[in-house]
């Protein structure tokens, strides 16, 4: 028997273009993502596609929801005063207010916890209390509400700041899966291989869009000006390795949906309503440079 396995990318307001690319695959297939995929993974942003497509109480989203998501509030989450902005560089200070983030999160997943998702889930996040990452499993921490899963799994650091939280009498301070997982497809084949021994796996990852911006000219940044650059860099280091690793264990049963951004900006959050519409011009770009590997995806389906 198969098992379907769906991973996530993070990046910000570039979710849109994961939400974009899933839509087309529950148009094609004419099947829900969480009918499709016995677990689903993702990182920051792809933990909120995930979590949203997997959401059991009323109302339930589809991929389409989710697209006007990012379009409608991602300008309201990453809204930021030019006074709080420009005191980043003095005080320990996130750029972006967590009480935008989280209202957004309370209107869209409420009270719904993990375990009662349509399908298993699993969010990355990095415990920066102990130094380790921490995995929000909906077959595990099922009891944990996913609006404070997803809190934590989308504070970037600099972005918003750490969510504190409490599992298991354990005190921990979370921030994005990131900075250990941005391509979250390892952990996910991973825990496919615990939850399904004795089957066999496919597994989708789907990118939010390579960049070739450089920083190669750090000498001109100030201590603070290094943060974003390192962060991008960090984020993104991880992407081609995971690529690399599992195409070598499971190559035909791998595939993976990611392209070179050509004109959308690669900042997390860039919520101009211009970048917005060329992330979705970049979405459509994407289906088209993968469309074949699109096909073989949706054939598998039916």
């Amino acid at each position: 028997m198969v098992k379907y396995i769906l991973s996530v990318d993070g990046g910000g307001i570039r979710g849109i273009i994961p939400a974009i690319i899933l839509a087309e695959i529950e148009q094609r297939t004419r099947k829900t993502i969480a009918e499709i995929f016995d677990l689903m993974a993702g990182t920051s942003t792809g933990g909120i596609v995930v979590a949203g497509l997997c959401k059991k109480d009323k109302p339930q989203y589809s991929a389409n929801d989710l697209v006007e998501f990012y379009r409608e509030y991602g300008p309201y989450i990453f809204k930021s005063s030019f006074f709080r902005r420009s005191i980043l560089s003095w005080f320990n200070c996130a750029q972006y207010p967590h009480k935008n983030i989280e209202s957004v999160l309370d209107k869209y997943f409420g009270e719904d916890i993990l375990k009662n998702t349509l399908s298993n889930v699993l969010i990355t996040s990095y415990d920066i209390q102990n130094n380790c990452p921490f995995f929000f499993k909906s077959w595990k921490e099922g009891n944990i509400k996913l609006k404070d899963a997803l809190r934590a799994a989308t504070a970037a650091p600099t972005y918003f700041a750490p969510k504190y939280l409490k599992v298991n009498q354990k005190e921990m301070v979370l921030v994005d899966g990131g900075v250990f997982a941005n391509n979250p497809a390892a952990c996910a084949y991973a825990s496919g291989k615990r939850l399904f021994p004795n089957d066999d796996i496919l597994l989708l990852s789907i990118g939010t869009g390579r960049t070739d911006r450089s920083i190669a000219n750090s000498r001109r940044f100030g201590k603070i000006g290094w943060i974003k650059p390192l962060l991008n860099v960090m984020f993104a280091s991880s992407l081609d390795a995971v690529n690399y690793q599992l195409d070598q264990v499971i190559a035909d049963k791998y595939i993976r949906i990611q392209s070179q951004l050509k004109i959308a900006s690669p900042d997390m959050d860039n919520i101009t309503s211009k970048n917005i519409k060329s992330l979705q011009q970049e979405a459509k770009a994407m289906i088209e440079d993968n469309q074949e590997l699109i096909d073989k995806f949706c054939d598998v389906l039916s």
